[in-house]
């Protein structure tokens, strides 16, 4: 049976996979970027989860929280521009949301996904149906919520749809944000690159739980 709690070492292994999850997702990362925007975005992706691997086997985490928001100060540090900012912010402010907790949990993951993206609205003033990573990020959230008072498994599996979702539906918006804005009517068809990362990293988590 999947674990219903993770310690903070589990916290961390669940981690190096999203890390390696997304590393190894560089070419269909930039490819979704190629077209929509400048095509960096894989890279970029690449090498904060890069920086964010070294930075969470460099010494053991010392808390749940601490853990995630090793990976976001790291992804902030390494990456630069918006998707470092972007995806820094999330794990960052997700991360604070479960201080004092001494493991993670559905009610903690709930938290992480809604501190998160509340987060990455406050700093860049995107909404979902902007076609961005909040398109993704939101549906997570919302379903991690309603799934908050049972099992991680249960609540892991319900953000992972939610993200799905949201991806898929990024496909027929328009963008109001970045070089894709640029584009009018020719970004439909495309899914939005940072709402393929963050389904990249929820799946990764969800594998993780499920398999535990």
């Amino acid at each position: 049976m999947p674990k219903t709690t993770l310690s903070t070492e589990e916290v961390t292994s669940m981690l190096l996979l999203v890390c390696d999850r997304v590393i190894a997702a560089e070419p269909e990362l930039s490819e979704a970027d190629r077209n929509l925007g400048d095509g960096d975005h894989g890279l970029g992706m690449q090498r904060g989860m890069t920086a964010a691997k070294e930075k969470l086997t460099s010494a053991p985490q010392e808390s749940v929280d601490k853990a995630f928001s090793a990976v976001g100060m790291a992804m902030m540090s390494s990456m630069g521009g918006a998707s470092g900012a972007i995806f820094g912010t999330f794990f960052r402010n997700g991360g604070k949301a479960l201080q004092g907790r001494g493991e993670l949990d559905a009610q903690g993951l709930a938290l992480f996904l809604q501190a998160g993206v509340d987060g990455v609205k406050s700093r860049g003033g995107a909404a979902v149906g902007d076609k961005t990573t909040v398109d993704a990020m939101e549906p997570a959230a919302v379903a991690a919520a309603e799934h908050s008072g049972g099992s991680l498994a249960d609540a892991i599996t319900a953000a992972s749809k939610g993200a799905e979702g949201g991806k898929e539906a990024t496909k027929a918006m328009v963008a109001k944000f970045g070089r894709a804005k640029t584009l009018g009517e020719g970004a439909i068809g495309f899914p939005d690159a940072g709402a393929i990362s963050v389904t990249v990293i929820i799946d990764a988590m969800r594998d993780f739980v499920l398999d535990s």
